[in-house]
């Protein structure tokens, strides 16, 4: 994840995303941290994923670009801001790590993984979901240029087999 970290964070660059706000999350740890070695970004630590939304929005009119990075499980927190995105036809980047897929075992986070899909579809956003680590880059390089070039609100799911699920065998419960 570190190689596609790099990647990522240097093409978002090269496209001009000069913000990131972000939820502290171990899929995007690596991510967060090229980002913060930058001195032409600004990191924007979260209380919640909707403020990202603000974010995103303030940075467009302020004449940046930002990219807000979350977990599915956060996407529930962020369905009301999204209107604002879709009525003000403002450009949004999200790039969302998902849990409650493939080797899940936290029963907390399959609703809202199985649901971010659809959950970000209904409230009009584009998704493009990726299951291959060797598709991220140009899934999210594709993303970013419908994002700020259409003025549409575009997710790109990083799925669970690329970042890789979670494994913490004494709280799974036994038989």
């Amino acid at each position: 994840m570190q190689e596609i970290a790099d990647a990522l964070c240097r093409t978002l660059v090269e496209s001009g995303v000069r913000q990131v706000g972000f939820v502290p999350d171990a899929g995007h740890a690596a991510l967060i941290e090229h980002f913060a070695r930058r001195d032409n970004v600004r990191s924007v630590v979260l209380t919640t994923e909707e403020e990202g939304i603000a974010l995103c929005c303030g940075a467009w009119l302020g004449g940046q670009r930002a990219v807000l990075l979350l977990q599915s499980s956060g996407v529930g927190n962020c369905i009301n801001m999204l209107a604002m995105v879709k009525e003000c036809r403002f450009p949004l980047l999200m790039l969302v790590t998902m849990r409650g897929q493939w080797g899940e075992f936290n029963p907390w986070q399959v609703p809202m993984g199985q649901a971010t899909a659809d959950a970000l579809r209904g409230a009009g956003m584009i998704v493009q979901p990726v299951d291959e680590a060797m598709r991220v880059v140009e899934t999210v390089q594709a993303a970013t240029r419908l994002a700020f070039a259409s003025y549409r609100a575009v997710a790109v799911l990083i799925g669970q087999r690329v970042v890789g699920s979670k494994t913490f065998a004494d709280d799974v419960p036994g038989p």
